[in-house]
């Protein structure tokens, strides 16, 4: 049995299926306090963190980059673009709200257009993976990416925001899925097999959780 706590604050058991539900809790148990002390540094950090403002002058994340933001006012158009290190924001009034929606409108499409055609990539060197599997874009503050029991993918919008080798690590993760649907020791030497180097990805994704995540 392994325990992770999420940057999120999330407490996370894998365990195999035989384990009886008694013993994932008395395992549970013997890790309160290290469990306590993993919350305690993430309320710690969240508690710090500086809410985003929308303002000229911020850092946003695109594929791993960091981009300065620029708020641009004009009545006759609006959207979003990149140039050289700056996104440049064009909206009717400098408002937060408009700024945070230009923003996500324009990571969304990002999203749907990036990820599939990197999930198209790394599908098509998995044996078990005969087809593109359905996938949803969705905003998600806890998860990096899912897979249902009916093979269906949701990724969260904000791994456009990480390097490409992070986003590589969330669809080979849901992809090993469609092939064993739990956390077991199969799941991870699967995953071992196919990316022998992702926990110190996993480490950098989760590192960057607080930059890119809460938008």
């Amino acid at each position: 049995m392994a325990i992770h706590v999420e940057p999120t604050g999330k407490v996370l058991v894998d365990a195999p299926l035989h384990v009886a539900e008694t013993d994932i809790r008395a395992a549970v148990a013997r890790r309160l306090g290290w469990i306590s002390k993993r919350l305690r540094e993430v309320e710690d950090r969240l508690r710090i963190l500086t809410p985003r403002e929308y303002v000229s002058g911020e850092t946003v994340f695109y594929l791993g980059r960091r981009y300065r933001l620029k708020v641009v006012k004009s009545r006759n158009a609006s959207g979003t673009k990149l140039r050289g290190g700056y996104m440049e924001v064009t909206v009717r009034n400098r408002a937060p709200r408009l700024v945070r929606d230009q923003l996500n409108l324009w990571f969304r499409n990002r999203a749907r257009e990036f990820l599939f055609q990197r999930l198209i990539e790394v599908s098509g060197r998995l044996r078990w993976v005969s087809d593109v599997p359905p996938v949803t874009i969705r905003q998600m503050r806890r998860q990096w990416g899912s897979c249902s029991p009916r093979g269906r993918i949701v990724l969260n919008v904000g791994l456009v925001r990480v390097p490409r080798e992070c986003i590589d690590y969330v669809l080979l993760h849901e992809l090993c899925h469609l092939k064993v649907h739990n956390h077991s020791r199969a799941f991870y030497r699967l995953l071992d097999r196919h990316l022998p180097d992702w926990r110190q990805i996993k480490l950098r994704l989760d590192g960057m959780a607080d930059s890119v995540l809460p938008f």
